[in-house]
């Protein structure tokens, strides 16, 4: 079995031949060894404007050559992508594993991000999640499934484009989150198990989308769990509802 060995700067720097990448940072590893993967990459490049020669655009440059389905796959995404460049590639690879012929049962896909506590590399998996992209919002596709969410007590949380948290539409500060979902989860659930199905503004950063996912992480238990559905959408092609996100 290989094991995934890397030294991380205090920066969050990941070096792929002479590329580099920058890792978001957290305080905290989810998961601290990896082993037996293929690593794939998404570095931040720009490029000329094509209507203004004076702007550069943000682009992603995807290297997966070493994408090996039978293995753990393992995410170094730059910090600096919004997610808007880097979901429908991971939707593609997601999907381009499944397909697979070689794809073995038992493997993951994780995020790296530097732990700036620990000082090592650590990870997230994902393995689970399929993503509804661009004009899905959880709200409505609890209502469009009630059947199978009845049993659950629904939470709809919401990361918006200023990086702002919602829970079912009510403002909610980041030092208070964990705390107000695990006391209303409480409060409110009559023993049913909490779902909290989780939403992004696509112009949100990769950087913004690991720190959000490990805060919820953090707030997740035997009793409140995460739904295995997350929604990053384009606000512009949501459904008008009159309500607030």
């Amino acid at each position: 079995m290989k094991k995934l060995v890397a030294i991380v700067a205090l920066m969050g720097l990941f070096s792929c031949n002479n590329e580099e990448v920058l890792l978001p940072q957290e305080n905290v590893s989810v998961m601290k060894e990896m082993t037996d993967h293929s690593p794939i990459y998404m570095f931040f490049k720009t490029e000329e404007n094509k209507d203004d020669k004076e702007k550069l655009d943000t682009i992603v440059e995807v290297n997966r050559k070493n994408s090996i389905s039978s293995t753990n796959w393992v995410f170094n995404i730059d910090k600096r992508l919004p997610l808007k460049l880097v979901i429908p590639e991971i939707m593609e690879l997601q999907d381009k594993k499944k397909r697979s012929s070689h794809s073995k049962t038992g493997t993951m896909n994780v995020f790296t991000y530097s732990d700036s506590v620990a000082k090592n590399l650590a990870f997230f998996p994902f393995t689970d999640v399929e993503f509804k992209y661009s004009k899905h919002f959880s709200k409505f596709f609890i209502k469009k499934h009630a059947e199978h969410y009845r049993n659950f007590h629904n939470f709809t949380v919401n990361f918006n484009k200023d990086n702002k948290i919602t829970v079912d539409g009510n403002d909610i500060s980041r030092e208070e989150f964990i705390d107000f979902i695990k006391e209303f989860a409480e409060f409110t659930s009559d023993g049913k198990i909490t779902m909290l199905h989780l939403n992004f503004d696509n112009r949100l950063t990769y950087d913004q989308y690991i720190q959000n996912k490990i805060l919820v992480w953090k707030a997740t238990n035997n009793e409140i769990q995460l739904s295995s559905f997350e929604f990053v959408y384009d606000e512009k092609k949501l459904p008008e509802c009159g309500c607030k996100l």
